[in-house]
């Protein structure tokens, strides 16, 4: 089921409610969707996590 969605897969976790409640309000404060503030959030922890080149 992709729900029509092309370029998303839909996931499903928990979070930690006081860190979820922060996403909420940022998303209401910059008016950015939550689904694009994870998926900025995935991309910094990736980049973070990006083993150093040989």
């Amino acid at each position: 089921m992709n729900r029509g969605l092309k370029n998303r897969t839909p996931i499903s976790n928990a979070v930690d409610t006081k860190l979820y409640e922060q996403l909420k309000q940022l998303s209401k404060d910059t008016m950015i969707p939550i689904s694009k503030l994870l998926d900025k959030a995935i991309e910094l922890v990736l980049k973070e996590y990006e083993k150093p080149a040989k």
